[in-house]
């Protein structure tokens, strides 16, 4: 693919998906170079691709939910992961969901199979108290305050304008369960783009 066309493509469909497109692109073409390979064997029983599920880390991500967030306060301790609840999963980067990182996530959704959640950081973004809404050059974050999601008890920031989809099955261990006032803010304020 000569750049002119790249640039174009580009252009059109913006950088996001015009990275996406030229990644693809190279592996098509590297696999094309190399010839048929070798048929791939079924995955084990149980692994979450033989029920049909996919993970990010699998590099199956549909990419971030856009959209409306039909939000409800609905957790429950029971393995599961629901609306309320600090859970640890494998959120993809932004801008390159084939990486990405094990962190704490409020779950606020679901979307079909997946489950719709906002990433939580330590990293303070927002000087102030509890329920301060902030955006920095690149995100819209809100000051949550502490909980058992963090086992250094520091404060944290919820993202709310990035709906990442996170795979249930790839979401290894409950957190806690977030405050109702301070999920309601999350909600009040959440951009789903």
């Amino acid at each position: 693919m000569s750049w002119k066309s790249l640039v174009s493509r580009v252009a059109r469909i913006g950088v996001r998906e015009g990275f996406k497109f030229l990644r693809e692109s190279q592996a098509k073409k590297k696999a094309d170079s190399r010839g048929p390979g070798p048929r791939p064997s079924s995955p084990p029983q149980g692994d979450a691709r033989s029920s049909g599920t996919t993970s990010a880390k699998d590099g199956h991500y549909p990419g971030d939910y856009r959209g409306a967030v039909n939000v409800s306060y609905a957790p429950d301790l029971d393995g599961d992961a629901d609306p309320g609840e600090v859970v640890w999963g494998w959120v993809p980067y932004e801008e390159d969901h084939s990486q990405g990182k094990d962190r704490p996530s409020l779950i606020v959704g679901k979307d079909g199979r997946w489950v719709l959640a906002l990433m939580l950081t330590s990293k303070d973004h927002i000087p102030g108290g509890v329920g301060e809404v902030r955006e920095d050059r690149y995100a819209r974050w809100m000051n949550v305050g502490s909980g058992d999601w963090d086992s250094q008890g520091r404060p944290s920031e919820v993202r709310l304008d990035r709906v990442i989809r996170l795979d249930p099955q790839s979401i290894r261990r409950e957190g806690s369960v977030m405050p109702r006032e301070i999920f309601e803010q999350v909600a009040k304020n959440l951009d789903a783009g």
